[in-house]
């Protein structure tokens, strides 16, 4: 088994927990607080605001899973198609569905059964015409070439062992001048080794987080410009005691070396417009 294989295995088998969670009527977390039942988790929490959430259905609420809120910074407009990278119970399609309106169309993409199982519940009780909801990898998008004007995603693109790939896929399916919106946790400094050897903090949307140079670096190589890295909420040694506990993880000696180098942020770039011929005296043949 390869560390790709293995890193998707746990994120499903633990995304697929928390939908069922959900769905006996408890709630659900980011990651490693998911793990451990434990719903306090400060990168997940006081995402929305409830004019945003009123009108959702409870468990679409109650599964979000994110790092921060793209839908709200993404400014979606009118009769535009969306996709959602990692789109767990479907929050922040639906919440798109309500930005583009009956002329756009917002889609989801989620490679756990128990999560599609959830979202088309939601979509069903929010009577959602204009959502649809697809099983897949966001390392294999199943969707063709240049076929949406937004790409967003939610604290799941640090998950994947692939980052390089998800990053030329993204690309490859917007159209051209199409806008990629992402909230992810990124880092503004080394990580240590204990923590990225351990597994279940890829789940914790800790272990897989790219520093923000690295970040800007990778969507540069996919083909993206005007790439911009903008922080939401950046974790101090108390959050950092949250998301680390019950890790195996010596918690006092690691969190005040990650105070302040671990942040949500709202990850903004455009995939390059295609250039009209030239047509100037002496520029075509």
């Amino acid at each position: 088994m390869n560390e790709g294989t293995g890193i998707r295995d746990v994120v499903r088998e633990k995304y697929g927990a928390a939908a069922l969670r959900v769905k006996s009527g408890g709630s659900s977390c980011c990651g490693a607080a998911a793990a451990l039942d434990n719903c306090c988790d400060p990168i997940t929490s006081n995402l929305y605001t409830d004019g945003q959430t009123t009108q959702l259905p409870e468990e679409a609420v109650l599964a979000s899973l994110g790092c921060g809120n793209p839908t709200a910074l993404a400014e979606l407009l009118p009769g535009e198609t969306v996709l959602d990278l990692g789109s767990g119970g479907g929050i922040d399609v639906l919440l798109s569905a309500r930005r583009v309106g009956p002329t756009g169309k917002a889609y989801g993409l989620d490679m756990t059964d128990e999560m599609l199982a959830l979202a088309e519940r939601n979509k069903q009780s929010a009577g959602a015409t204009n959502v649809e909801f697809l099983k897949g990898e966001i390392e294999h998008i199943p969707l063709p070439d240049n076929s949406f004007d937004v790409i967003i995603s939610n604290c799941v693109i640090n998950l994947s062992a692939d980052k390089d790939r998800v990053l030329r896929e993204a690309f490859r399916v917007l159209k051209p001048g199409g806008r990629l919106a992402v909230s992810d946790v990124v880092t503004t400094g080394p990580m240590l080794p204990e923590i990225r050897e351990s597994v279940l903090m890829w789940v914790g949307c800790v272990a897989g987080a790219l520093e923000e140079t690295e970040y800007r670096n990778k969507l540069a190589v996919a083909g993206f410009e005007n790439i911009g890295v903008e922080p939401t909420r950046v974790y101090r040694i108390e959050d950092a005691r949250t998301f680390l506990s019950g890790q195996g993880i010596d918690v006092d000696a690691i969190a005040p070396q990650v105070d302040g180098k671990f942040m949500s942020a709202f990850i903004r770039a455009v995939k390059p417009q295609v250039k009209a011929p030239c047509c100037a005296p002496g520029c075509c043949s």
